[in-house]
């Protein structure tokens, strides 16, 4: 378990974190490199990282939407021979 201080203007709050002891290790080891001062450093750096991450998965499903949104807008879809795509590229090609 590694215990954790969270640090505010009006308080400061100490929280307790169970890890698995693969996790722990690692929060151990970043420390024990140098890389970190200690626990709660790494756990900050973690928790950045999930909201970076959050934030990029929120962007891309955003855009998914506008996407959808856009193709939905844009009429109805047209029927279309693959084979006849296929020969139009082809003779483009030999241009």
């Amino acid at each position: 378990m590694i215990c954790i201080r969270t640090v505010t203007k009006e308080e400061t709050m100490a929280m307790n974190i169970n890890l698995t002891p693969s996790l722990e290790k690692m929060v151990r080891d970043k420390v024990k490199s140098g890389l970190y001062t200690s626990a709660s450093e790494v756990m900050r750096e973690a928790l950045r990282l999930m909201a970076e991450q959050d934030s990029i998965r929120q962007a891309k499903m955003d855009l998914l939407r506008q996407d959808i949104r856009a193709g939905i807008e844009s009429g109805t879809a047209l029927v279309w021979d693959p084979e006849e795509v296929k020969k139009a590229g082809r003779e483009r090609n030999k241009e």
